[in-house]
């Protein structure tokens, strides 16, 4: 079994800095449905933080706010000390999404390379061979690096993806359910790059996933239901307010006092 620590490796500094992420009655409004309510949360530096709820909550919403692409974002949403979407964090992001962004005519390391050109077309060609390198070891893929992406099994193109995301050493990594699909063995030895990344590096990671398991592997949680934020802490601090054994138990439980919440302000108007 594997254990993880509950205390992140603190980034040198990093406290003089201002949070990851910081949002402040963020609201997302997609016709005559609200998709994000009114969201307040801060994701602290140098930490893994899991955005955690059922498909549909609003998760992958979030992590397009954060990342700058998602319309039509009212509230306050500051990213590393900027207003979401400005163009200095473009750098400074890295962003895997649901479904792997990769060109299955290419290589893996004709991949790397072009998408690092993307990232910053100004970088010397050398310096961007050197980045592709070293992200590839860094996802385990250096003896794949000549492979087609299309012939790629899912955990590999998975690892490709976040291999792109990697590419210029981001402070931020949003990562949108990056797990989805793998095998067990897979998705353990992912949780241990997260990991590595948060205490070597000092990256500091926004996880989204539906997998209940994956929540006692975090340091901090964002447990969301209905395009609500129903609880921002460690997971330890969750399952002893709740009196639960399991984040699991702790988020049903959240679920059924806002349920009860909800009930008796209806009864009360």
């Amino acid at each position: 079994m594997v254990n993880y620590s509950p205390e992140p490796a603190e980034a040198p500094g990093s406290t003089a800095l201002p949070p990851a992420v910081e949002a402040r009655g963020v609201e997302v409004t997609r016709g005559s449905r609200t998709v994000l309510r009114g969201l307040d949360f801060t994701v602290p530096r140098g930490q893994i933080t899991g955005l955690l709820g059922p498909s549909g909550c609003g998760k992958s919403t979030l992590m397009r706010s954060v990342v700058g692409t998602q319309a039509k974002v009212t509230g306050t949403l500051n990213v590393l000390g900027r207003p979401a979407g400005h163009p200095t964090l473009r750098t400074r992001i890295g962003y895997v999404t649901q479904a792997p962004s990769v060109y299955s005519d290419l290589t893996i390391r004709q991949n790397l390379d072009y998408f690092g050109s993307v990232l910053d077309p100004t970088r010397a060609s050398a310096d961007r061979r050197a980045d592709t390198e070293r992200v590839l070891g860094e996802v385990d893929l250096t003896s794949h690096a000549d492979a087609l992406a299309g012939n790629l099994s899912g955990g590999q193109r998975s690892r490709v993806s976040l291999a792109v995301a990697l590419l210029g050493t981001p402070e931020l990594l949003v990562l949108d359910e990056p797990t989805v699909g793998l095998d067990p063995v897979l998705r353990r030895d992912l949780w241990h790059l997260f990991h590595s990344l948060a205490a070597d590096r000092g990256a500091t990671l926004l996880i989204s996933s539906h997998v209940m398991d994956e929540a006692e592997r975090c340091h901090r949680l964002l447990l969301m239901r209905d395009g609500r934020i129903l609880a921002d802490d460690s997971p330890e601090a969750l399952r002893t307010r709740t009196g639960s054994e399991t984040v699991e138990a702790a988020f049903l439980h959240l679920v059924d006092e806002a349920a009860a919440h909800a009930r008796a302000k209806e009864t009360a108007r």
